[in-house]
């Protein structure tokens, strides 16, 4: 998967620009979509009032020209009010037109704006859970989302931009150029079409240099929120090791970054200010220089004078808006480029063409000769042979790093092993759906994070369609519906981000329950009861082999004592197997099993001393 990176070819400004290009044509399809004639129907709509609009607009000041030349006539003082209160009433008329048919515009395109808004979101966001857990990975999620919400912001900046102001604006040149030309002569036309090419070269030019500084600034600002948002989310190990002075420094090196960015742009803006007024002085004096030589020559009435007027001040004045309209419409492309970019990234495991459902039976798992590592240049699993015979429980217990809990990602399929395969009743999981495995398993994993929502949502996410009596009945198995039912909003509790308001053992336990209600075919307990006390864990365990009775079950442990009923108990080394057997044949043939049971057995022992010299001693009653 290519990386973008300081050196990527989308940083160089003509891929750049040609990148933003194309982010503009993949837009297109969303604002004329195929089998929506609503949607259809509303953009030539609004491309009508546009230019409805724009009519209207250009008429004002011939209304406006028409009333001062019949109060300046030299006829009768009544006939003259009187004509040129009938223009001035066209000349309100025709302003409130223009305005009608520019807000019915808005009205009749927000629906096609937001429409394609929602379709790039919801289309970015389904393609982000296609893609590999390795992507999201090398990413930071705080990143994505960003990339998600500036990207349709900026269609929304873009549509607004281009065709509210700019596609307005340069009708209306053509339309004023062309009035000027046809009404009095070609030099006003020629004037103020150099005087508006010269304005949008000189504010491009400085725009795109200024562009350099708004960038920086924005990569500063990313920069420090995600310091930010990753400093927050990690609150308890920033406040285990006291680092809030290093983590206050970090993000203050962010903020120095944005502030002498942000700087710089605002002093250029200043640059990029002065400038377009020159221009424009210069361009106004000279046509207004040229209409007072008319008016003196007797060919341009006083109301021609001021008609030229009104058309420059009413078309200079939507271009002063114009570095900034660039700007936000560059913006809004580079942010819609990231966002497409998502979409261009390529998902790492695919089902094969007309793939079936996987079709379980009894959920007979096997790893034949398995090969895998996440990088080539370091492999994980050698070679690995396991076998689960359906309604069976097998254990996997190894030091860390042995690549125990690889082996649950590679049945869930986040990633595809380098060779041999993995079969659910002989059915090789590369060659059945990805949903369709994934819904056949579940799995307690060690870290269990939770969404921040209620408890009743967090267990009914394992099944969403469970009633609300399938739901306590999990909890209950989980040995957690007596907890929450003492909790003052009972199910309706919040368990915060991350599921950071619950004990690492409350929420393994709701992990648990989530698992129960979703009723696979296959069960994974990563290290499922590790967060919890002794207490707690034996219950737990009770639970666990009800609800995996019959149920094909992988055990991925550290503590031995919770595998010892396993009909099977596997244990790797270095991605081996290296000891396979029950727990009393693992014990007999007193090799790595043994010296890992003697070993946390005497740790148990150890930790019991502790905990029996903590014990308060109870009162001898004194002697009489």
């Amino acid at each position: 998967m290519r990386r973008v990176g300081p050196a990527d070819p989308l940083h160089v400004p003509g891929v750049q620009a040609a990148g933003e290009s194309r982010a503009l044509l993949r837009l297109l399809p969303y604002l004329w979509p195929k089998g929506r004639p609503e949607i259809r129907i509303r953009v030539l709509s609004a491309v009508v009032l546009l230019v409805g609009a724009k009519l209207a607009t250009i008429v004002i000041p011939l209304f406006y020209k028409q009333a001062v030349d019949a109060l300046s006539s030299a006829g009768g003082a009544e006939i003259a009010l009187s004509v040129a209160v009938g223009f001035v009433l066209a000349y309100g008329g025709a302003r409130v037109v223009s305005q009608v048919f520019t807000e019915l515009r808005e009205i009749v395109f927000a629906r096609v704006a937001h429409q394609a808004m929602h379709q790039v979101a919801l289309e970015t966001f389904q393609h982000l859970h296609r893609l590999s857990l390795r992507f999201h990975l090398d990413r930071q999620t705080g990143g994505l989302n960003r990339a998600i919400e500036r990207g349709t912001a900026g269609i929304e900046n873009l549509l607004h931009f281009m065709l509210f102001q700019i596609v307005p604006t340069i009708l209306e040149i053509a339309m004023v150029c062309g009035m000027l030309w046809y009404l009095y002569d070609w030099r006003f036309a020629a004037i103020t079409f150099t005087t508006i090419v010269l304005y949008v070269a000189y504010t491009f030019a400085i725009t795109a240099w200024r562009l350099r500084y708004r960038r920086a600034m924005l990569e500063a600002e990313g920069e420090a929120s995600t310091k930010a948002v990753d400093s927050l989310l990690n609150y308890e190990t920033v406040k285990y090791f006291g680092n809030e002075r290093h983590e206050a420094q970090r993000f203050d090196k962010s903020l120095d970054a944005y502030e002498k960015a942000a700087v710089l742009s605002k002093t250029s803006l200043s640059l990029l200010n002065v400038g377009q007024g020159f221009v424009i002085a210069v361009g106004l004096t000279g046509v207004m220089w040229l209409a007072a030589q008319m008016v003196a020559a007797g060919s341009m009435t006083v109301g021609g004078f001021v008609l030229v007027n009104a058309y420059l001040i009413q078309l200079y004045l939507p271009l002063n808006f114009l570095g900034m309209v660039y700007r936000e419409v560059r913006q809004a492309l580079i942010d819609m480029q990231s966002m497409f970019r998502l979409l261009h990234a390529q998902a790492e495991i695919l089902d094969k063409p007309g793939a079936p459902d996987l079709a379980v039976a009894g959920g007979h798992v096997r790893f034949e000769n398995v090969g895998f590592g996440y990088d080539a240049r370091r492999q994980i699993l050698h070679g690995l042979d396991i076998d689960v015979p359906a309604g069976k429980t097998l254990a996997i217990v190894g030091s860390s790093g042995a690549g125990k809990s690889t082996i649950s990602r590679l049945l869930f399929r986040f990633y595809d092993i380098d060779s041999g395969a993995i079969r659910i009743d002989s059915q090789d999981i590369r060659d059945v759906t990805q949903s369709s495995v994934r819904a056949a398993i579940g799995i307690v994993p060690q870290d269990t994070v939770l969404f921040n929502d209620t408890i009743y949502y967090n267990i009914a996410y394992g099944r969403p369609s469970a009633t609300r009596a399938e739901v306590e009945e999990a909890a209950k198995l989980a040995r957690i519906h007596d907890f929450v039912m003492a909790l003052p909003d009972g199910y309706k509790s919040r368990v915060g981000e991350r599921g950071l308001k619950l004990s690492g053992g409350e929420r393994q336990r709701v992990s648990i329950a989530r698992t129960i209600l979703k009723r696979p075919k296959v069960l994974v307990f990563d290290e499922a009861t590790s967060a919890l006390d002794t207490r707690t864990e034996k219950e737990i365990q009770d639970s666990l082999r009800q609800i995996s009775a019959g149920v094909t079950t992988l055990v991925i442990a550290h503590r031995l004592s919770t595998v010892v009923d396993a009909d099977q108990i596997v244990v790797l080394d270095k991605g081996q197997v290296v000891e396979r057997g029950t727990h009393a044949d693992l014990l007999a043939a007193d090799g790595v099993y043994a010296q890992m049971w003697r070993r946390q057995l005497e740790t148990r022992e150890a930790q019991a001393r502790i905990e029996a010299a903590d014990a308060p001693v109870s009162p001898v009653p004194a002697e009489r």
